[in-house]
């Protein structure tokens, strides 16, 4: 199958969901398995499940490939489940599984960008061969003739059921506006099917009879299920299953007349009624139990209910600018538009912290990356990270994902010696990794650090001179500066290309990725010691809080992340170097003033120190004073893009970072203070 539109199906949205979830899942596992050197019962079933679902959804979906791999892992893991794993094998099975969940995962990948699958791969197939015949073997030294006959059985079907067991009837409902109820059904008895056997079900054909999601809709949907798990345990794996909304245990199917022309199948009310009293209270008291109820929301709805909240406020400040009472009325008005404030600020919250979420499944996804390159390099590793639960705009997560992997890479590759090197420097022989996020203002500071053999700037010096980059004289670059090239396109210190680095498309991307979002990267480095990434990021890209600021006739914004201070002084305080650059001290410090008339070609304005007003402001790695004529006031503004036909103009590049609209509707442009600094 090679062509499916991932746009629209719902179905496959839903499956790649699933999948992505539980591959990450088994990752998880599986890497703390590791760390433990020990694989648990718990961890075992669990990987069972997870195979056996990726199997079934699969299989649904025919993406053949997949379905193939997840039942030749799950077949081993039968094996597992009943007879264990022997120390020796265990290495051997971890990098087995974490080479099939990565094929998984690049295969759903593709399904994802709609490109067409792989062929079977057949020689990942022919090593989980290897290691079940291998565990099997272990197994027909210890246990009798006809107990490896039945195991043998039971492993070529790929599935196991227990022949003893309770008996149970689940009465699950979905959420109302689910659709598809008869797939979803097929989800959950195919989760159920990896607990025990499913017996029986009302409606019986799900995946191909079109009138049963019409019946699961209306009576829900029953089924007969024997397991030798605990109630308990059934119902949170049913739970987990994507839309059900609840699931009730009672004593018997109501009485039905099943049709065969797969029409709909009445359930009668006094049963209904029968099976409410059953259940009402238990089911309840089951349901409130729930730490918390999570729902799954499309990121598109999102962003479509944060550009209302956005006009609400455009709106709001155009409603209390326009207005012009007297009186009484002014006092009334006034505390209404108090209350109005105070409501859209909180509905302003609400939306931003729904869109929030922990950066703790980015971070459990450089432990894979760490372990697979630690592997092949032969360098041995610890991975630390902190402030996990430190959390950020799902748009940021999507955006710092690959810069943050890059720069992981880098530090295992680049950064950390070998043992022996290590050993040679007087250094622990396992080297060490901190991967670390915290909330600074309103930003977010991310940073990779390595206790490696940091960065040589000698040699960045002469590749970068190699490489003709040099603007200004050798001796007058700062150590910063000289860091800075590592950020240039093409630029690489490795003198050969490996698996990982020397092509010199690293550092640029991370870059730019950073950048797109709003975020800057700073480069800090020892020799001998090791090395620290800085990615300064905005912890939301679509309302801020603005200082409002007038060049000339201009309105401007200046976002107050990056305001430290503002003050007056006299001419006698400005500072001119013998290349007529203007400088201002502040507490024994001098930083460059920068005259936003000048940058912005303004005519008209307070040009005279002493009308005018300074502003201290900082973009994580420069500091500097603009100078402009007045301030306004500090409000909330909602961040719209400079709109595409201007690109071309480069704006970005002019110090204009996008517009907002003003309680009078007209426009008004944000400043890019990082882009400023840089270039002035």
């Amino acid at each position: 199958m090679s062509n499916y539109d991932s746009g629209n199906d719902s179905i496959l949205e839903m499956y790649l969901f699933e999948s992505e979830t539980l591959l990450d899942q088994l990752d998880e596992i599986l890497l703390q398995s590791e760390e433990n050197a020990d694989l648990t019962t718990e961890d075992i079933n669990e990987i069972f499940r997870i195979m056996h679902t990726i199997k079934g959804s699969s299989a649904m979906m025919e993406f053949d490939v997949v379905t193939h791999a997840a039942h030749k892992l799950e077949d081993l893991f039968f094996i597992i489940r009943e007879d264990g794993i022997e120390k020796e094998n265990f290495g051997d099975l971890l990098d087995l599984v974490l080479k099939v969940s990565a094929f998984l995962k690049g295969e759903v990948d593709k399904i994802q960008v709609n490109q067409p699958l792989s062929e079977r791969n057949v020689e990942l197939e022919e090593e989980i061969a290897a290691l079940l015949n291998r565990l099997k073997g272990v197994v027909s030294q210890e246990k009798p003739e006809s107990q490896k006959k039945e195991e043998t059985s039971l492993s070529e079907e790929g599935e196991f059921f227990a022949e003893e067991g309770t008996l149970y009837f689940l009465h699950a409902r979905f959420a109302a506006d689910s659709q598809m109820e008869n797939i979803r059904a097929f989800m959950l008895v195919n989760k159920l099917e990896s607990m025990g056997k499913v017996l029986k079900s009302i409606p019986e054909e799900l995946n191909n009879n079109p009138s049963a999601a019409g019946i699961i809709s209306k009576d829900g949907f029953f089924c007969e299920f024997k397991s030798t798990f605990d109630q308990n345990e059934i119902e949170v794996a049913a739970q987990s299953v994507l839309s059900v909304e609840s699931v009730r245990f009672i004593d018997a199917f109501p009485q039905t007349e099943v049709v065969i022309k797969k029409v709909e199948i009445a359930v009668p009310t006094e049963n209904k009624a029968e099976i409410s009293t059953k259940l009402g209270s238990n089911s309840q008291a089951k349901q409130n139990n729930n730490s918390q109820n999570l729902i799954n929301v499309d990121l598109n709805k999102l962003d479509t209910l944060m550009d209302l909240i956005g006009e609400i406020v455009i709106t709001e400040s155009m409603v209390f600018g326009s207005v012009d009472l007297q009186g009484k009325e002014e006092e009334i008005f006034t505390k209404s538009s108090v209350q109005l404030r105070k409501l859209t600020d909180e509905l302003q919250d609400i939306v931003m912290s729904i869109r929030m979420v922990p950066i703790s499944g980015t971070f459990k996804k450089m432990h894979r990356v760490v372990r697979d390159i630690g592997k092949k390099l032969s360098k041995e590793v610890e991975f630390i990270t902190m402030g996990e639960s430190t959390e950020v705009d799902k748009t940021i997560i999507d955006g710092i994902s690959d810069p943050l992997m890059h720069l992981v890479r880098n530090s295992l590759d680049h950064g950390l010696e070998t043992k022996e090197e290590r050993a040679m420097s007087g250094k622990d022989p396992v080297g060490k990794i901190i991967l670390s996020a915290q909330n600074r203002g309103g930003d977010i500071v991310i940073s990779v650090s390595d206790d490696g053999k940091g960065l040589d700037t000698q040699k960045i010096m002469e590749k970068a001179k190699e490489k003709k980059m040099l603007i200004k004289p050798e001796e007058d670059y700062s150590e910063k500066e000289i860091l800075g090239f590592l950020m240039a396109p093409g630029f690489s210190t490795k003198e050969t290309v490996t698996e990982f680095s020397g092509r010199g498309v690293g550092m640029d991307v991370v870059k730019k990725n950073i950048e797109k979002v709003g975020g800057s990267v700073t480069i800090e480095s020892e020799k001998g010691t090791g090395t620290n990434i800085f990615l300064k990021i905005p912890l939301t890209l679509s309302i801020i809080s603005g200082m409002q600021v007038k060049v000339g006739e201009n309105i401007c914004e200046i976002p107050i992340s990056n305001i430290r201070e503002s003050f007056k002084i006299t001419s006698e305080q400005l500072i001119t170097d013998p290349d007529k650059n203007e400088m201002v001290l502040i507490r024994g410090v001098c930083y460059p003033v920068i005259r936003l008339h000048e940058i912005f070609h303004v005519k008209e304005g307070a040009f005279d120190i002493e009308e005018g007003i300074f502003m201290l402001v900082d973009s994580g790695d420069n500091l500097a004073c603009l100078f402009m004529d007045e301030l306004i006031m500090k409000h909330q503004i909602v961040v719209k893009p400079i709109p595409k036909y201007l690109n071309q103009q480069a704006i970005k590049v002019s110090g204009i970072a996008g517009c907002t609209i003003l309680g009078n509707g007209s426009i008004s442009l944000i400043i890019d203070i990082p882009n400023i600094l840089n270039q002035y």
